[in-house]
């Protein structure tokens, strides 16, 4: 398949959210649908496993049969499918791998299973000003911290993560602190316009000392004990305006945590441009701090569109895309990874079978 243009078609089932996609090598994305399970993971307060799974076993072809009409093409017209075999949810991985390898199959193209991270690392490039490499790539979501030097496609050095929570992880569990409905992190967002930023004071984990890594369990247990202090006696919380103080004392911390981090890793590895990718890119303080702070070292940040910075189709498409182009394949045999670090993934140029 090398050098031939390809029309791959991409299925994101890594946790809630059941993403399609169809990406043209030579015209781009044509087309691509969402289906968020936020509203069925709500009453619980988080994702619920098994009813993932099952909502996927719903959606997905539904929303393969829809993205293909909206395009105007049939299954005879793909050339390659690409699927999310992790990380993620086992079951949810397992419904997008078995049907994507399935329709592989029987229209008798090539399948790929993609890193869900380099998906996400890549999504920047569905945009018209997407970034040359080589580049920082912080990746920022429920599951995830990262930073992570890029020299090209499958060619990753990491250079800190997370030791405890992830970022959008400590959104979640201080919104739910809050009494905030799930997910989390826009609601802390969107609660922290109306706060003071001048009332509390909460800590930069880890910013005090050399090194890329994070940590946020510290800023969850100081969100929990302010909380606690700042809640009377007659009530289950703190009244509104203390609520909101807090939220944006906790979403101050998170940024400037993140962002002199990155800014770190610019100088450490002496590039200027650095790409933010996963949900938490979607946080406008974020990218605000990020552009101030990294103009001031002649640094640029890149981004994707706020509906690629979720989980989606597209990024799954684009990235299975370029594997794919590059002559990589999967066997038959259907394989995902709850857990598989981004290192392990080979460069474009290791041809053949990956897996």
């Amino acid at each position: 398949m090398k050098n031939t243009p390809v029309r791959v078609l991409g299925i994101e089932t890594s946790c809630d959210e059941t993403g399609i996609a169809v990406y043209d090598s030579d015209n781009g994305l044509l087309g691509h649908h969402l289906y968020s399970q936020a509203a069925v993971h709500a009453e619980y307060g988080g994702v619920v496993p098994e009813l993932a799974s099952r909502d996927h076993i719903r959606k997905t072809l539904p929303l393969i049969h829809q993205v293909l009409s909206d395009c105007g093409i049939q299954g005879s017209d793909i050339d390659g499918v690409a699927y999310t075999a992790g990380p993620g949810l086992l079951g949810a991985l397992m419904v997008g791998a078995a049907i994507g390898q399935s329709l592989a199959f029987g229209w008798q193209i090539p399948a790929i299973g993609v890193h869900h991270m380099e998906g996400h690392l890549l999504a920047p490039m569905l945009e018209d000003n997407p970034p040359v490499f080589p580049f920082v790539a912080l990746l920022v979501s429920g599951g995830h911290t990262q930073l992570v030097e890029v020299t090209a496609i499958g060619e990753y050095e990491l250079l800190g993560e997370s030791l405890d929570d992830a970022a959008g992880e400590a959104f979640d569990k201080a919104a739910k602190m809050l009494d905030l409905p799930y997910p989390g992190g826009p609601q802390i967002a969107r609660l922290a316009t109306q706060g003071d930023p001048q009332r509390f004071r909460f800590p930069r984990p880890m910013t005090d000392r050399p090194g890329l890594d994070f940590s946020f369990s510290g800023l969850k247990t100081f969100t929990l004990n302010t909380v606690d202090k700042h809640t009377p006696a007659d009530s289950p919380l703190p009244d509104e305006q203390t609520m909101a103080d807090i939220a944006c004392a906790f979403e101050e911390a998170v940024v400037d945590t993140l962002v002199i981090k990155c800014r770190r890793a610019l100088q450490q590895t002496d590039m200027k441009r650095l790409i933010i990718a996963g949900g938490v890119s979607a946080n406008l303080r974020l990218r605000e701090q990020l552009e101030t702070a990294l103009a001031k070292i002649d640094a640029q940040v890149f981004y994707a569109r706020n509906e690629f910075c979720t989980d989606n189709g597209a990024m799954i498409a684009y990235t299975g895309c370029q594997r794919l182009l590059a002559g990589q394949r999967d066997p038959l045999n259907i394989r995902v990874k709850a857990r598989w670090p981004l290192h392990e993934l080979p460069p474009l140029t290791s041809a053949a079978e990956v897996g």
